[in-house]
């Protein structure tokens, strides 16, 4: 079984439902290198976003992770880190 991994359409579809978008921030861009600030989630948004993650992974995310990610990219890398450890 392949392990699994949060792409970066699965992360926008989680930013979306947990904390909608700014009408102004373009998700479907090119988002990976954007600070999460600049997208328009602060550190409430990122929390819930968290949990989602955490929910549909099955896995518990360090609640650091959240607090030093800033960017799409940097929280697709954590999660999936964490992800390939677990299917190990």
């Amino acid at each position: 079984m392949p392990t699994p991994e949060l792409t970066l359409d699965n992360l926008r579809r989680i930013l979306t439902e947990g904390a909608g978008a700014d009408e102004n921030v373009d998700l479907d861009g090119d988002i990976l290198d954007v600070p999460f600030e600049a997208l328009g989630y602060e550190s409430l948004a990122l929390l819930e976003t968290g949990s989602r993650i955490e929910r549909e992974y099955g896995i518990s995310l360090d609640e650091e992770v959240l607090a030093v990610v800033n960017t799409p990219r940097a929280l697709l890398s954590s999660v999936n880190a964490q992800l390939r450890a677990a299917a190990v």
